[in-house]
């Protein structure tokens, strides 16, 4: 049975910094793409962050770039966020999920697996 379980989400100030970290179990991580994506109240979930298997590629939302980072430990089966300089737009709530290295890994279609996701508010 494949788990995917976030962690680090919580209530931080504007400019502040969080890291959520995703553990997976039942698949071998090193064989999948994996991403984040978020959902904000009312809105759709939508894509943050994503690496390769290897993690030698990496791909960013627009909104994120520069701010986060994605990173990941295949002998630990995690990937990590690491989000700076919050801001009331990035509140949601933020899922991992695991993907096939080839689709685009900007769409949701491209994952297979995904966690329940992980609060994570920012208050001005």
């Amino acid at each position: 049975q494949v788990q995917l379980v976030e962690s680090g989400g919580g209530l931080v100030q504007v400019g502040g910094s969080l890291r959520l970290s995703c553990a997976a179990s039942g698949l071998t991580s090193s064989t999948y793409a994996m991403g984040w994506f978020r959902q904000a109240p009312g809105k759709e979930r939508e894509f943050a962050a994503a690496i390769s298997p290897s993690g030698s590629n990496i791909y960013y939302a627009d909104s994120v770039k520069g701010r986060f980072t994605i990173s990941r430990d295949n002998a630990k089966n995690t990937v990590s966020l690491q989000m700076n300089s919050l801001a009331p737009e990035d509140t949601a709530v933020y899922s991992c999920a695991a993907g096939r290295w080839g689709a685009n890994l900007k769409l949701r279609t491209a994952y297979v697996y995904w966690g329940q996701g992980t609060q994570v508010t920012v208050s001005s």
